[in-house]
């Protein structure tokens, strides 16, 4: 039995590498490279790097639908399914009930809660401590198919988006095989989503990245966790783009939003609209990462000072 794997993204690499030595894997279909930086250089995306590590077959699409070689594919190959995650495209016929299996899909959420682009990040920034992870049947409507098997997992308050996505890629890998073993045995039935149940976590836009120091130290928090490492939270800073790259929960000490009232071990303590915040990890723009201490020094800022 053979299956192919569509996906482009790192959540989706991950996931491919904890299942490629437990199922054949005959194809695997990822973005074509997107071309970045100085001169467009051709960047291949995470799935083809580790695909083509894996001496893996790899075939690269720029339009999933219109793909003709890929369908002719399809028909002389004939796998049992399709594994897709971390894909970017739409999937439709045939691929949708292609073989004995279809298209199966780990999602990290307990859907139907947060479906969509951005369902770790989302979860993160509204302050969740809960989430999951869903092996589900791919339909035509985004992250709608019948669930598999579902698995929750806590969110610790100082993690991180890149931190649980690596954490639910390993785990979704699991999962999937598990799922794919009982369905396969006929252990589970497809359980159909309630729809009325369904929340929905749309892409970060780039207007979400900026910071205030007047919002509440727990929401200031969580926006940090849940845009690093992508795009990363910002403040302005001295007319220049300061990145608040890590920051732990600080006890309330009274000061006017963004003043540093405190030190901790060197680290400055900054106050909120509510509460306060210890800047851990910073990056001024044009600058690399340092942590907040060495940054706070190397400005010359001192206690009581504004960071605006």
């Amino acid at each position: 039995m053979a299956f192919w794997f569509m996906g482009s993204g790192g959540f989706a690499a991950r996931c491919l590498d904890q299942i490629v030595g437990s199922v054949p894997i005959s194809l695997v279909v990822t973005n074509v490279p997107s071309k970045a930086g100085r001169g467009l250089k051709e960047r291949p995306t995470p799935v083809d790097i580790l695909a083509s590590s894996l001496k893996l077959n790899v075939h690269r699409t720029s339009n999933l639908s219109k793909d003709e070689l890929l369908i002719a594919l399809l028909k002389d190959h004939s796998p049992e399914g399709i594994f897709v995650i971390d894909f970017g495209h739409i999937v439709d016929e045939p691929y949708l009930s292609w073989g004995k299996v279809g298209c199966f899909n780990v999602h990290p959420s307990l859907l139907p809660r947060y479906r969509g682009a951005a369902p770790v990040q989302r979860a993160i920034m509204n302050g969740d401590r809960r989430s999951g992870i869903t092996v589900f049947k791919l339909v035509k409507k985004m992250d709608a198919g019948p669930i598999l098997l579902q698995e929750e997992v806590g969110i610790p308050i100082n993690a991180t988006a890149g931190e649980m996505l690596e954490f639910m890629a390993v785990k979704g890998g699991k999962i999937l095989l598990d799922a794919l073993q009982l369905f396969l045995e006929g252990k589970i039935v497809p359980k159909e989503q309630k729809e009325e149940e369904a929340t929905y976590a749309p892409k970060i836009d780039k207007a979400e990245s900026k910071l205030s120091w007047d919002l509440p130290s727990e929401k200031f928090h969580n926006i940090v966790r849940a845009l690093n490492p992508n795009p990363g939270a910002y403040l302005m800073y001295r007319g220049k783009r300061l990145k608040i790259w890590k920051t732990l929960m600080a006890n309330a000490v009274e000061g006017a939003p963004g003043q540093v009232v405190a030190l901790d071990k060197g680290f400055p303590v900054v106050s909120c609209g509510e509460g306060a915040v210890t800047l851990m990890e910073v990056q001024m723009e044009g600058r690399k990462r340092q942590d907040g201490a060495s940054w706070f020094l190397g400005a010359g800022l001192k206690e009581g000072d504004m960071i605006l």
